[in-house]
């Protein structure tokens, strides 16, 4: 019962920022395809490159991004083939899309310094790294054939800067090249510039909202089965193979991929689907109906995590 108040009063501020997204969109006229676009080609590339670079990686560390990149790029294209023929308009990409991630960043960061230790916190945020590029690379290429052909939507994601930024706060790592002291604090204000707008995003999603056409109770029930309970069920297969059979990883990274596996649906599913016009009112209610089951989702599955 503790925990669950405690999530609750740090939850609350994220929904004070949707509030706002939606109050801006709708009676101020901010425009959402603009700050959709800061977050992905602007911000989002940023924080990757300063999070690529914050981190010691080893081969413990490294296996966590893999695992999760590679089963939620299966289980969207999973969705997207099993499904297919349920609707005929681009609902089917963003739910494959967001089936395949989690708001690893936006929500699971705060929520990881609520419950972990500060050196696995930073494991956890490195591992939000995976879906990022999920999102940005399977998920951006999926979401884009709702609007594009495959040839246009691969073109799509090698001009999205994220995955350049990655890459070059990989090679830059791995040689040792650190961060001037002087700049560290201008990109740790960004990531909460990042958090806030993408929370806001969920809000500005919502303008337009129209409840017969967007609640669509089959879609909700498809997304919420994958993310809630096929992600935690095969982290846990993970961790039990691991514990029992391979003994390679440690307890703290077992902590992170059940965090990981927890967390609500991503609210890049919003962005990508208003920057791609793909239903972005049904994904932006599916989403923030998420956000509020897991305040009563997420204590409940971590304590029967403990009791395992």
């Amino acid at each position: 019962m503790a925990l669950f108040f405690i999530l609750l009063s740090k939850i609350i501020p994220l929904y004070l920022n949707i509030a706002i997204g939606y109050l801006l969109t709708k009676y101020l006229k901010v425009r959402r395809d603009i700050v959709a676009f800061l977050l992905v080609y602007i911000l989002g590339p940023a924080v990757i490159f300063f999070a690529t670079l914050s981190i010691k990686i080893d081969l413990q560390i490294a296996f966590l991004p893999i695992i999760v990149f590679l089963f939620g790029s299966f289980i969207a294209f999973f969705v997207l083939i099993k499904h297919n023929k349920k609707w005929k308009d681009s609902s089917i990409n963003t739910l494959a899309f967001t089936c395949g991630t989690g708001n690893t960043g936006y929500f699971g960061i705060p929520l990881a310094m609520i419950l972990l230790e500060p050196h696995v916190v930073n494991i956890f945020i490195f591992v939000t790294l995976a879906s990022l590029l999920y999102e940005n690379t399977t998920g951006f290429f999926i979401t884009a054939k709702a609007a594009f052909s495959a040839k246009q939507s691969i073109l799509k994601i090698l001009r999205l800067p994220l995955v350049y930024a990655f890459i070059l706060g990989l090679i830059l790592n791995i040689n040792g090249f650190e961060l001037p002291q002087k700049v560290i604090p201008y990109f740790e204000n960004l990531k909460w510039i990042y958090g806030i707008l993408g929370m806001m995003m969920l809000g500005m999603g919502l303008k337009g909202f129209n409840l017969e056409e967007d609640f669509d109770k089959k879609y909700i029930k498809i997304a919420y089965f994958y993310k809630f309970f096929v992600w935690p069920v095969f982290m846990l297969l993970i961790i039990f193979l691991d514990k029992n059979v391979f003994m390679y990883l440690n307890n703290d990274i077992y902590d992170v991929l059940f965090m990981i596996s927890i967390v609500p649906l991503a609210g890049n599913t919003v962005t990508l689907a208003i920057l791609l016009k793909s239903k972005p009112e049904k994904a932006s209610f599916t989403v923030l109906l998420s956000n509020l089951v897991s305040v009563v989702y997420i204590p409940l599955t971590l304590s029967i995590y403990q009791g395992l």
